[in-house]
C-alpha cells in the first residue's frame, strides 16, 4: 500500500530535478552572449559554450553579436529645394557591448530603427535633390557617423548606412529627362562645332602651304587627275591651269 505514494514522490522529485537542471544549464553559440542578472542586479556577461546558472535566482538574456541588416522603411521627405521624394535605406550594425544593449535601452533593435528613420528625414531634408543624386556616398557617410554617434552609448556599432532608392514624382522625372536630352543635344552641337573649327584650320593651313609652294599645287593637281581617271566616267574634263596657257598668250601679243 506504501509503494504508490513512494512512486509518486519519486516522480515529483525527478521532475523537479529536471526542471532545476534545465533552468541552470544553458548553451550559447559562438555568436551569442548571455547577460546574467542575479536578483535583478547585473552580474556578468558569459558565453559562448556551457553556462551554469543558479535556478530561480539567476536570469539570463541572450544577445546576438552578428551584424544586423535593418531596412529603414520609405520616408516622405521634402528636400531643401522643395522637392517631395520618398527614400528608403538599409543600416548595418552589430552589438559590441551586450550589457549596454540590454541595460541602457529597452529594445535596441526598435530604438536603432526609429533613430535611423528620424536621422534619414533630417539629413536628406537639409540637402538639395541634385546633391542626393550625385553625392550619395557623401550622404551615406554622414548618416553613418550621426547614427553611430547616438547608438554608441547603447553598445552598438553602426558600420554602414546605404540609401537604397529615391522615388521622384512623375513630373520631376519628365523634367529631368528633358534636361538630360537638352544637355546631350548641346554636347553634340559643341562637338560638331569643334570639328568644323578644326577642319577649317586644316584647310587654311593647306591653302597657305599650296600658295607658298607652287610645286605642291602641281602635285595636288596631278593627284586629282589620277583620282578622276580611276572613276568609270564616259567623259572626263581636265582643268588646265592658266599658267600653262599664259606663255602662248604672250606670244600672240609679241607678233606685229
Amino acid at each position: 500500500m506504501n509503494t504508490l505514494p513512494f512512486s509518486a514522490s519519486a516522480i515529483v522529485i525527478v521532475m523537479f530535478l529536471i526542471f532545476v537542471l534545465s533552468s541552470a544549464i544553458r548553451i550559447l553559440r559562438e555568436y551569442e552572449r548571455g547577460v546574467v542578472f542575479r536578483l535583478g542586479r547585473l552580474v556578468s556577461v558569459r558565453g559562448p559554450g556551457l553556462i551554469l546558472l543558479i535556478p530561480v535566482i539567476d536570469k539570463m538574456v541572450k544577445v546576438s553579436l552578428r551584424t544586423v541588416v535593418m531596412d529603414v522603411p520609405p520616408q516622405d521627405i521634402i528636400t531643401e529645394d522643395n522637392v517631395s521624394i520618398k527614400v528608403n535605406a538599409v543600416v548595418y550594425f552589430r552589438v559590441l557591448q551586450p550589457q549596454k544593449a540590454i541595460v541602457e535601452v529597452e529594445n535596441y533593435l526598435v530604438a536603432t530603427s526609429q533613430f535611423s528613420q528620424t536621422t534619414l528625414r533630417s539629413v536628406l531634408g537639409q540637402s538639395e535633390l541634385d546633391d542626393l543624386l550625385s553625392q550619395r556616398e557623401k550622404i551615406n557617410q554622414k548618416l553613418q557617423q550621426i547614427i553611430d554617434t547616438h547608438t554608441e552609448p547603447w553598445g552598438i556599432k553602426v558600420s554602414n548606412v546605404e540609401v537604397k532608392q529615391i522615388d521622384l514624382p512623375q513630373e520631376m522625372q519628365r523634367a529631368m529627362a528633358k534636361q538630360a536630352e537638352a544637355e546631350r543635344e548641346r554636347r553634340s552641337k559643341v562637338i560638331a562645332a569643334e570639328g568644323e573649327f578644326q577642319a577649317s584650320q586644316r584647310l587654311a593651313d593647306a591653302a597657305r602651304i599650296l600658295s607658298d609652294q607652287p610645286s605642291a599645287l602641281t602635285l595636288r593637281y596631278l593627284q586629282t587627275l589620277r583620282e578622276i581617271a580611276t572613276e568609270n566616267n564616259s567623259t572626263t574634263i581636265f582643268p588646265v591651269p592658266i599658267d600653262l596657257v599664259k606663255p602662248f598668250l604672250n606670244i600672240d601679243k609679241e607678233q606685229p
